[in-house]
């Protein structure tokens, strides 16, 4: 039986599967961190730059704040940082120079720990990322071999990349990256022996969804395949789109006389702690999913379902989410079969979302779908429909787009914003509005203590100092006593 290691997802993929990536801010991470550190998680899967630009927009907190603080507060487990080929934070397609400062930004603010996803599957830009990584002070590397389904994703395609990414000494682990839960028992049982064998010594990692509820079978015997380490959510942050719940994981891995080294109690703290964090905050709880095989066609990975109901309730089209999924498996055939994540996930759903609420498919085409289409995010894996890629070349924003200037190097466009700015705010303003990144510098400090205990009390206390036809307030229980009395001026004293 195998010793097995957990990486523990709730502060950052489960709060994106389930909480459109809006759920967790710096108090609700700080608060947690000691318990977190106690557990013995192999690492934290702490953040993405989607994230950090999250944090900035709608948190008005500084993620490097973030990052720095809960390095500091979990000094025996390293955080995670995931990366989606050459890009950060921006949807552009970065330069070297630019991704090498970021990779190095984020190991000098706490990051010791890298994931190298690449949404091609190319090997050749993790390698490329991976010396970046380490010559920025990157501790550890690993790199995703991202599974999907289609016509040419079969098992040759994976132990092809699989070797090749073994062969670089930059990376120290490969791992199998499932964003849609897609991967069953029975292909297990013939890809990760065979991608075991390909890597040879390199430890194997494996990373699934619980979307269609194959996931934890899959986590079962995926252990005695040859992959040492699982990652899991906790609480309410996992089932669901989410990942696995690591407790019921780490129970049922013991039971199958596996050794989980991991404090039992630690992890029991962190589960509940999220329950009760999506309890406060009227959060969705991730619960265990049936089989719905028409998932197998349109492949949306958990944090995007997640954002894209969030968009569709913002613009009141939550009633066409089943039009848009249907039509979402229609478009990725067209364009190709791109691998449903970050940024393909985005750019498929985007054209589906137009296509159903456009007078015509492909009436409108994004930027981003055209850059892809041109080559721009590297070539596509087959040719798209002739019909389709017709329509694209026939716009003039497609000619236009074949010769926009290639990102500026960093030199050039520190010197354009603002060569005196640190390197933390600098990467934050070349990649956001200067308004998003102004209103979080006003904003200060992030507040670091989090209760969840506490929040229907505050709630209470926050509507009642907004009753202008209450003079005084008592609230007494048990070894507490609390009065609210209006004053001039319309302020308000605690005693």
């Amino acid at each position: 039986m195998a010793e097995i290691g957990i990486v523990e997802t709730s502060l950052r993929d489960g709060n994106q599967s389930l909480w459109a990536a809006l759920g967790i801010d710096t108090a609700n991470t700080l608060s947690i961190a000691p318990a977190m550190d106690r557990v013995g998680f192999k690492a934290i899967d702490f953040t993405t730059s989607t994230h950090m630009g999250v944090a900035v927009r709608y948190k008005k907190q500084d993620p490097w704040e973030r990052i720095r603080l809960m390095a500091a507060a979990t000094p025996r487990t390293p955080l995670q940082f995931m990366s989606t080929g050459f890009r950060f934070i921006s949807w552009e397609t970065a330069g070297p120079d630019f991704m090498a400062l970021a990779f190095r930004v984020l190991a000098r603010n706490g990051i010791r720990r890298f994931c190298l996803a690449d949404p091609m599957n190319d090997a050749d830009s993790n390698i490329a990322c991976a010396a970046m990584v380490k010559r920025g002070g990157g501790e550890y590397v690993i790199a995703a071999l991202v599974f999907t389904l289609s016509p040419i994703h079969d098992d040759a395609h994976y132990i092809e990349r699989a070797r090749k990414l073994a062969g670089c000494a930059d990376i120290d682990a490969i791992y199998i990256k499932d964003p849609g839960g897609l991967l069953t028992t029975h292909r297990a049982r013939t890809l990760i022996p065979a991608v075991k064998a390909a890597i040879g010594s390199k430890p194997l990692e494996l990373h699934s969804h619980c979307t269609i509820g194959l996931a934890e079978l899959v986590y079962m015997d995926a252990a005695d395949y040859g992959v040492g380490v699982l990652q899991c959510a906790s609480g309410a942050a996992a089932d669901g789109t989410s990942n696995p719940p690591a407790e019921r994981v780490v129970s049922n891995l013991r039971a199958l006389g596996h050794t989980v080294p991991i404090d039992s109690e630690a992890l029991v703290e962190v589960a509940g702690y999220f329950t009760q964090l999506a309890a406060a905050e009227g959060l969705p709880v991730g619960v265990p999913q049936a089989f719905d095989a028409g998932y197998l066609r349109h492949q949306l990975p958990g944090g995007v379902v997640g954002t894209m109901r969030r968009h569709l309730k913002e613009s009141r089209l939550s009633h066409l989410e089943h039009a848009v999924i249907e039509e979402l498996a229609r478009v990725r055939e067209e364009l190709g079969w791109p691998i449903v994540m970050t940024p393909f996930a985005q750019m498929v759903l985007t054209q589906a979302v137009m296509n159903v609420t456009g007078r015509e498919r492909y009436g409108i085409i994004p930027d981003e779908v055209i850059r892809y289409a041109i080559g721009r995010f590297g070539k596509p894996n087959v040719a798209i429909d002739a019909a389709v890629m017709d329509r694209i070349e026939s716009l003039p924003r497609t000619r236009e787009l074949r010769v926009e200037p290639q990102t500026a190097p960093v030199e050039e466009l520190r010197c354009r914003i603002g060569a005196q700015l640190s390197d933390e705010e600098f990467l934050l303003r070349a990649t956001m509005p200067a308004g998003q990144v102004d209103a979080m510098l006003a904003a200060g400090p992030a507040a670091r203590r989090y209760d969840p205990s506490t929040k229907p009390f505050m709630s209470l206390i926050r509507h009642l100092s907004t009753r202008q036809d209450l003079q005084e307030v008592s609230v007494k229980k048990a070894a507490f006593s609390l009065e609210l009395k209006r004053h001039s001026r319309n302020s308000e004293q605690s005693q």
